[in-house]
């Protein structure tokens, strides 16, 4: 009865064996069925913890047999398919960072979000000197108020076709996103992606520049942090993202 039942069900596997004490005397060809029935409560066995292998069944075991069976088949009908899990947006945190400010907010980023970093470091670094505010010939003054400038980056990122969800983290140079930046958003395709840009500044609020350039995807307002904003404020920003 046990081996015409399991074949029935489609010979599922047991977790366990049944450990009756006349385990022994179970073939081979019916040992797996006999796990299965007694696991769930098809077939509970004799008296003395016995299965019988070589015994008759009356009218009365069988009835409960088939009884059994039948809930046992009805439960795992009436039991719904589990939903597959959602698909899980794949997040890109991308920042360009100079003195570390934009490097700790994206690392803040990145936790909260699960997501990847990924560093824009240029191919000529920036030089304490390049980097001065009061010249008007340093270098990041002279890319900043030419505009057209795309300083080269070394590096690309792996796989950039794959994220659904791009946070893009810069600081504020003279008013505006650095012109590497740029560079960045035009080297990849963002069409149909979601991007959040997030800046850092003493006073400048975040520019216009990722919604202005990146038309083909979706923008979502930027926001700008201070250098010393705490994990915690970084993490309540990113809380109130709508990035289903």
């Amino acid at each position: 009865m046990a081996t015409i039942l399991w074949r029935y069900a489609g010979a599922p596997q047991a977790s366990a064996e049944a450990g009756f004490a006349d385990a022994a005397a179970i073939a081979d060809y019916a040992a797996s069925a006999v796990n299965w029935a007694r696991e769930k409560g098809v077939l509970s066995g004799k008296e003395g913890n016995r299965f019988d292998p070589l015994g008759f069944a009356v009218r009365a075991e069988l009835a409960t047999v088939l009884m059994n069976y039948a809930r046992l088949e009805q439960a795992q009908e009436e039991t719904p398919e589990p939903e597959p899990p959602a698909a899980q947006s794949k997040t890109l945190v991308a920042y360009f960072s100079c003195t570390n400010n934009t490097k700790r907010i994206a690392e803040y980023v990145a936790e909260a979000t699960g997501g990847d970093l990924y560093a824009i470091t240029p191919e000529t670094p920036y030089t304490s000197a390049d980097l001065n505010y009061s010249s008007q010939a340093s270098r990041a003054t002279m890319e900043q108020n030419d505009g057209t400038v795309r300083p080269a980056i070394s590096g690309t990122v792996t796989g950039m076709e794959d994220y659904d969800v791009v946070f893009l983290g810069y600081p504020i140079w003279w008013g505006k996103a650095p012109m590497i930046i740029h560079t960045f958003m035009e080297s990849y395709d963002f069409s149909g992606k979601t991007v959040i840009p997030f800046c850092t500044s003493g006073s400048s609020g975040i520019d216009s520049a990722v919604a202005r350039t990146l038309t083909e995807a979706t923008v979502l307002p930027g926001h700008r942090f201070g250098g010393g904003d705490s994990e915690a404020t970084v993490s309540a920003w990113v809380a109130g993202l709508d990035l289903r």
